[in-house]
């Protein structure tokens, strides 16, 4: 582009959208200001048509549907005006400009994936073209040769797909025409030379540095030279014979502020065979954490990315705030969402994405053991029949609550705490739902774990040699996993009759854990647990005893990227849209 390569919006390091415009000069490689867009954006898709650059949708918290203009050359001060609308809201999209018109394709409304392929000679009048036979978002685009291809994506299960697919503007048609050696996502497409190339992006779900070179005649893909790094949805330009990759996320998940310049002689050469070879990503689907020191819940993914948070601007909390939230776990299917807020008394259910309050019982910051109160409310889980089971900690009582607010069934007495289950529990902090409808309860007093039946029959009970048990879970007939919430912490397995079978306890360096307060196994075979006091989730390769991935700072809370601040709960969604580490729940 003359006067340099535009960088337009974005997010931040802290994962906050800016509305800044920047002019870079690839040939010194000086940032300078060349304006703003009309607010904070990111996700939005940029191509220059009839001397001026437009810019399509994006979003903060929620995708847009608006079509931004600026001059191709903006000085400092200038602001992008509006000039239009796509028909539906729709961010993570992609754009590409053929003679006197642009293409608009890819990306989503927020939940799920738009087919639609846009033509438009301004910006403010759009024509339906095609529908993408494989819809995506994040997908890599490139015009040449007067088509359109589009790489890979991901799709709206949450996975990438390895689809190429062609547009033919002249004829009105998509169509699959190929596919890529692997899945991938995120990545970046421009044309060097006559060839087409597909810079980095996520495979099986972690950033790569992997480059594939594309043939627009035959069809055909090779390998090409990997990039100096992994780099996942970064921006790309083209300036001469050079390609600029921009930002972007690296392979730990941490925002990049890199350039990367590629000319032909940078993407020639095939890399080993190694290169080809990724590691399955430690989960698949979305991962949410109950940041309970920063009052939050957010929703990440196996880069790092912070996909959602509540509450935010555009997903108030509820009356009577949102604080100290204890545990959260995913519902209906993943479109609502199940917490505790155990130092503000109550238990929300919430629609997601939305936000928005679907049900509550307790009263905001008021303790309390009459209908209606609870106290330091413990793992609030739906059950399949709607209805909702909590330990109400302060109060040494196991609820379950029916859709109306009725109290079905006490297990405990509020009056006089003690080991007598059903009849007395001593502070139960953990009730988790099994595959048979029974409950499996851990007594803090006294360090039991139980089961008991819906309507109060004691099927067994054990003590473990351990200080503090928290949220015990079923892995097996008779195989249990469980925390020991204390410094150091522990993760350990055990059956029936208190036999420890396995147990992970570093006394120190970097695998202690300080006050645990949640293990659950997820699919991949890790131990996911909450690390509360070192302010991390952590996934343990149970063969290795080794922290294999983790979201937050050892030691350090904060609430920017990859960092939290207690986080006490967690639940994984995956793609299909199951909980696979409670099935049977609502």
């Amino acid at each position: 582009m003359p006067g340099g390569l535009l960088i337009l919006g974005g997010l931040d390091s802290t994962e906050a959208s800016v509305a800044g415009v920047f002019r870079l000069d690839p040939a010194s490689g000086k940032l300078s200001a060349a304006g703003s867009l009309s607010g904070p954006l990111h996700d939005a898709a940029a191509t220059t048509l009839s001397g001026q650059v437009l810019v399509f949708g994006g979003g903060t918290e929620t995708s847009t549907d608006t079509v931004q203009s600026l001059p191709t050359q903006p000085s400092s001060g200038a602001t992008a005006t509006v000039v239009g609308h796509l028909p539906v809201v729709r961010s993570d999209l992609s754009a590409v400009t053929i003679g006197p018109k642009a293409y608009v394709l890819g990306g989503y409304d927020g939940t799920t994936p738009d087919p639609a392929v846009l033509a438009t000679a301004d910006g403010s009048h759009f024509t339906h073209l095609a529908d993408l036979p494989v819809p995506a978002r994040y997908i890599a685009t490139v015009a040449v040769g007067g088509r359109i291809f589009a790489f890979g994506g991901e799709t709206g299960d949450g996975g990438a797909t390895d689809a190429i697919q062609e547009i033919d503007p002249t004829g009105g048609r998509a169509r699959v025409i190929g596919h890529l050696p692997r899945a991938t996502s995120h990545a970046a497409a421009v044309v060097l030379g006559g060839s087409v190339y597909i810079l980095g992006g996520e495979a099986s779900g972690s950033a790569t540095d992997r480059t594939w070179r594309f043939d627009p005649g035959s069809g055909k893909v090779t390998a090409a030279k990997p990039l100096p790094l992994a780099v996942s949805g970064g921006a790309v330009a083209v300036s001469g014979d050079t390609a600029y990759l921009v930002g972007g996320t690296g392979a730990g998940g941490e925002a990049l502020a890199s350039v990367l310049a590629l000319s032909l002689r940078h993407v020639k050469r095939a890399p080993p065979a190694s290169e080809t070879a990724a590691k399955p990503p430690p989960f698949k689907g979305r991962l949410m954490i109950a940041d309970r020191g920063n009052n939050r819940i957010i929703v990440v993914n196996a880069q790092k990315k912070i996909l959602w948070r509540f509450p935010s601007k555009a997903h108030p909390a509820p009356p009577g705030g949102f604080y100290f939230p204890d545990d959260a776990f995913f519902i209906h299917g993943g479109k609502g969402i199940i917490s505790n807020e155990e130092q503000n008394e109550r238990i929300v259910q919430l629609a997601f994405p939305s936000g928005k309050l679907l049900w509550s019982y307790g009263h905001p910051g008021v303790a309390g053991s009459e209908p209606g109160y609870l106290h330091e409310p413990d793992d609030a889980y739906l059950l399949k029949n709607g209805n909702v089971s909590v330990a109400d900690a302060q109060n040494c009582r196991v609820l379950v609550i029916s859709p109306q607010k009725k109290v079905l069934h006490e297990f405990g007495d509020p009056s006089e705490c003690g080991h007598e289950p059903p009849r007395l529990l001593g502070s139960p902090n953990g009730d988790t739902p099994l595959e048979n409808g029974n409950i499996l309860i851990s007594e803090v007093t006294g360090s039991y774990i139980d089961e008991i039946t819906r309507t109060g029959k004691l099927v067994w009970s054990v003590q473990l040699p351990i200080s503090y048990p928290s949220d015990p879970q079923q892995l097996g007939p008779d195989l249990y996993l469980v925390v020991d919430y204390a410094n150091p912490g522990g993760i350990y397995k055990f059956d029936r009759a208190g036999h420890i079978l396995w147990s992970y306890k570093p006394s120190a360096g970097e695998g202690r854990l300080n006050h645990p307060s949640l293990a659950e196994r997820l699919p991949s075979g890790l131990i996911a647990v909450n690390d509360d006091y070192r302010h991390r989730v952590v996934l343990i390769d149970p063969k290795t005893k080794r922290i294999v991935w983790q979201y937050g700072v050892t030691g350090k809370p904060g609430t920017g990227p990859n960092h939290l601040h207690t986080p006490d709960g967690f639940d994984l969604l995956a793609p299909n849209g199951t909980t696979p580490t409670h099935s049977y729940t609502g």
